[in-house]
C-alpha cells in the first residue's frame, strides 16, 4: 500500500515539476547541507558557552539549507555546458533539459532573497558579514574555469556561517572564530579535492580545473595532511575553550574517519573518492558532538 501511494505521488504533474528543482538545488541530497551546517553550529554553541538563542539557532539552519541550495543552483549555470560531459553529473536538470538556464538563475534569486529574509532577523553586524558571504558563494562556481584552487575560495564560503554565527551572539568576531574558522577552512580543502578526485578524468578531457588536478599523484597525501591540520587547529579550539576530554575524543573518532578516507582512496576509483567525500558528514559530526560534550562536562 506505501509503495502504491509513493508511486501514485511520484506520477503526478506537480511531482514531476517540482522534483527537477529539489535535485537542480540538492534538497534531495542533505550531505552538502551538513557539511555547511556542523561547522556552524560549532559556532553558535562556542560563541555562546553552550547555550544558544534558539531563535538564531532555528534561523541560521534555515539559512544554510537555503544558502547551500543556493550555491547548488549557481554552481549548475555555470557549469551548464560542461556537466552534459562529466559522468556524475550528465543527467543533473539542465544537461537533461528539465530546467533551463533561466530557470536556474531565477532560482538562485529568489533562495537569495529567502536567505536576506532570514538574516534580516538579526543584527547589523551579521547582516554586514551575510553580505561578503551572499558573494563569495555566487563566485565560488566560476573559479574553476581560472585557477587549480577553486576548493580554496569554497573553503571560504563553507567557513562563512562561522563569523556571522560569532556576530549573532556577541556583536564581533574572536580569536576563537578565526581559528575555527581556519581549522574548517582546511578541512573543506581537504574533502572537496576528495569530492574532485572522483570527477578527475572528466575534469582533465574539459578543461575544468582543481586541486585534485593540481595535486597530481600527491593528493591523498596532501589531503591526509589537510585533514590533520584541521584536527591539531581543533585541538587548539578546545584548549582555548577549556573543553573537556570528551571533546578530544570526538576528534580522535574524527581522525578515525580521515583515515578511512584515506583507504578508500587508496585505488582512486571514482565512486570511492565520492564516498569518501560523503564520509565527511561523519568527521564533522564528531566535531560537533564534541563542543556538545566538551561543554556540557
Amino acid at each position: 500500500m506505501t509503495s502504491m501511494l509513493t508511486s501514485n505521488f511520484t506520477d503526478t504533474a506537480f511531482w514531476k515539476a517540482v522534483y527537477p528543482y529539489l535535485r537542480l538545488t540538492r534538497m534531495d541530497r542533505p550531505v552538502g547541507t551538513l557539511l555547511l551546517l556542523w561547522p556552524t553550529l560549532c559556532a553558535l554553541w562556542l560563541a555562546s558557552d553552550g547555550n544558544p538563542n534558539p531563535n538564531v539557532v532555528l534561523i541560521f539552519i534555515a539559512g544554510t539549507f537555503v544558502m547551500r541550495s543556493a550555491g547548488c543552483a549557481i554552481n549548475d549555470f555555470a557549469d551548464r555546458k560542461v556537466d552534459g560531459h562529466v559522468e556524475r553529473t550528465k543527467d543533473r536538470p539542465i544537461p537533461s533539459g528539465e530546467i533551463s538556464s533561466k530557470q536556474a538563475l531565477i532560482t538562485f534569486g529568489l533562495l537569495l532573497l529567502t536567505a536576506l529574509a532570514l538574516v534580516l532577523m538579526l543584527n547589523s553586524a551579521t547582516i554586514q558579514f551575510s553580505v561578503f558571504g551572499a558573494l563569495i558563494a555566487a563566485a565560488y562556481p566560476f573559479f574553476k574555469r581560472i585557477t587549480h584552487l577553486p576548493q580554496l575560495v569554497l573553503g571560504i564560503a563553507f567557513s562563512w556561517g562561522i563569523p556571522m554565527a560569532y556576530t549573532a551572539h556577541l556583536g564581533s568576531v574572536p580569536l576563537s572564530a578565526w581559528l575555527l574558522f581556519i581549522a574548517n577552512f582546511f578541512w573543506i580543502v581537504a574533502y572537496d579535492t576528495q569530492y574532485a578526485m572522483a570527477d578527475r578524468e572528466d575534469d582533465l578531457r574539459i578543461g575544468v580545473k582543481s586541486t585534485a588536478i593540481l595535486f597530481g599523484e600527491h593528493d591523498n597525501l596532501i589531503v591526509g595532511s589537510l585533514h590533520l591540520v584541521a584536527l591539531l587547529l581543533f585541538a587548539a579550539l578546545g584548549a582555548l575553550h577549556q573543553l573537556s576530554w570528551h571533546y578530544y575524543l570526538g576528534l580522535l573518532m574524527a581522525g578515525g574517519f580521515a583515515l578511512y578516507q584515506q583507504w578508500l582512496c587508496h585505488d582512486y576509483n571514482r565512486q570511492n573518492c565520492f564516498l569518501a567525500f560523503k564520509n565527511n558528514i561523519w568527521f564533522g559530526a564528531m566535531i560537533f558532538s564534541g563542543v556538545l560534550l566538551g561543554q556540557a562536562s
